[in-house]
């Protein structure tokens, strides 16, 4: 099992799973987490007082109580792997202008009737970490710590073994809860994630690079993060090093309480560089109890697209700050579209719980149970409104994804446009649009190019140029044009100047 890397092409640095550690050995560590943090004396604002420093807590008296309920998690399975017939020695030296390579290459092939292609099974390994949350053996990891596991163990600090029953798993939460055959076994105490601070000391026991019971500290540094994988899950963000092995291992808060499961890194390197993200312990125990009790976790789903918020944008849809989910496309037939919600509108609150970033959309949704009912409040078309949609769920097959809009213009867009002839439209499968011609100035600075479709500017439907000029002329610092390149659909903000 190698860590996982969540990549995302904005990013040199990628997103890291902090959970498995290869068969092919871990190499030499050259770097040492500094660990020295000091608490500062506060400044003193304008008339209040100074705040009273605080001082660094004991994380002995947690470790020794609570450190027994952590477990180290090994993995062993296998891997499909496709390769060519395995190479004759000193082969794999052979440059390719090599008058042996090509040799050696035909030679191998002739040998064996599928031309040197084969299939086999390739053995794999892997380490991770876990923590006790019933007496009578039940164990939360990550779920990409025993993916594709045939046998996982898991070892107690008393060096006890005992072979572990993975009850289920759940990739979109990457949870999973595993079983051992004992009893009056050490358990962890759960706290509440929505009670930590930002600040707040925090501590990591795991198993980084196979070292187990590792402790290291740090402090929460920010709550709610979203990642760029999709994910349902409001991450906790900390500077507390966690490493490869260190994955599904407990995060604990000063009062030893398990607050996250720590579960990926931030990293340039594969390695620690002060980034780091755990599962909060809420969402763990909700998937828990449903892994327990069915053998497999269901999210909800609301079905749709939603991209970020930005500057741009609110002015564009005269919003008063940029906070909120944009809804790009709406699938078609999906709750979302049942609902009411169209292309345009920006969704502000999820049963009165704010959404900030267009992130917190998808981690408010997938934590819902399917059927369930949720209050929208959205801004359309510069006025607030309230919408109720019954969510799906989302392991159930989804519809086309389909877009309610449609639009643009030329002049101070930069845009040279014509109407959607009768047969792009049915290739597109679209109703109205207007084919980009020609892109330059402020459009092509924004990323729109030639043969884009453009659907709708400001959330309105545009079906005519003329239509387009004039709610240009009206727009003040930029406008939202909603394009569809491909099969996909995006709001794209242009600046007016």
């Amino acid at each position: 099992m190698t860590s996982l890397a969540l990549k995302n092409t904005r990013l040199v640095a990628a997103l890291l799973a902090a959970g498995a550690i290869g068969g092919a050995g871990v190499g030499v560590l050259n770097a040492v987490h500094p660990g020295a943090l000091a608490a500062a004396p506060a400044a003193v604002a304008s008339n209040a007082a100074a705040v009273v420093p605080m001082a660094v807590p004991d994380f002995s008296r947690i470790t020794e109580r609570y450190g027994p309920a952590v477990v180290n998690i090994s993995v062993t399975g296998t891997t499909r792997v496709s390769n060519d017939w395995p190479m004759a020695q000193g082969e794999e030296d052979a440059a390719p202008n090599d008058p042996f390579f090509e040799f050696f290459r035909r030679f191998q092939q002739g040998q064996r009737p599928d031309g040197g292609k084969s299939e086999q099974e390739v053995p794999t390994r892997g380490q991770g970490s876990g923590f006790i949350v019933s007496a009578d053996g039940i164990i939360l990891t990550n779920a990409h710590v025993v993916r594709d596991a045939k046998e996982v163990t898991v070892k107690l600090t008393d060096r006890r073994e005992y072979r572990a029953k993975v009850l289920g798993a759940d990739l979109r939460t990457d949870i999973a809860v595993l079983r051992i055959e004992a009893n009056n076994l050490p358990v962890v105490t759960l706290g509440k994630t929505s009670e930590l601070k930002v600040g707040e000391w925090v501590l990591a026991i795991g198993s980084p690079f196979g070292f187990e019971n590792t402790v290291t500290a740090g402090v929460v540094s920010a709550k709610g993060r979203s990642l760029p994988d999709d994910s349902t899950v409001p991450f906790i963000q900390t500077d507390v090093a966690v490493n490869p092995g260190n994955s599904g291992g407990p995060l604990f808060n000063t009062r030893g309480e398990v607050v996250g499961i720590n579960s990926q890194i931030y990293s340039r390197s594969g390695g620690y560089q002060g980034v780091s993200f755990a599962i909060p312990i809420d969402v763990a125990e909700k998937i828990k109890t449903q892994i327990v009790a069915t053998g497999k976790a269901e999210h909800a789903r609301l079905g749709v697209a939603v991209q970020e918020v930005n500057q741009a944008f609110a002015d564009s849809f005269k919003l008063d700050r940029p906070e909120g989910a944009l809804v790009s496309s709406v699938e078609k037939g999906g709750p979302a579209d049942k609902a009411g919600l169209q292309s345009g509108d920006v969704i502000r609150r999820v049963n009165g719980q704010p959404i900030v970033s267009s992130g917190d959309l998808p981690a408010v949704i997938g934590l819902a149970a399917p059927g369930e009912s949720v209050k929208l409040d959205i801004w359309r078309q510069g006025a607030a409104t309230t919408l109720t949609a019954r969510l799906g769920n989302a392991d159930e097959k989804t519809g086309q994804v389909t877009s309610k809009q449609e639009a643009p213009s030329q002049g101070k867009l930069g845009l040279a446009l014509r109407p959607l002839k009768p047969e792009e439209k049915q290739q597109a499968g679209l109703d109205n649009g207007l084919l980009v011609q020609q892109a330059s100035g402020p459009s092509a600075l924004a990323g729109v190019e030639a043969g884009d479709v453009l659907l709708s500017i400001n959330g309105v439907s545009v079906k005519n140029i003329e239509q387009v000029r004039a709610t240009v002329a009206k727009a003040e610092k930029s406008v939202a044009l909603l394009i569809q390149r491909g099969n996909s659909k995006i709001f794209v903000p242009v600046n007016l100047g």
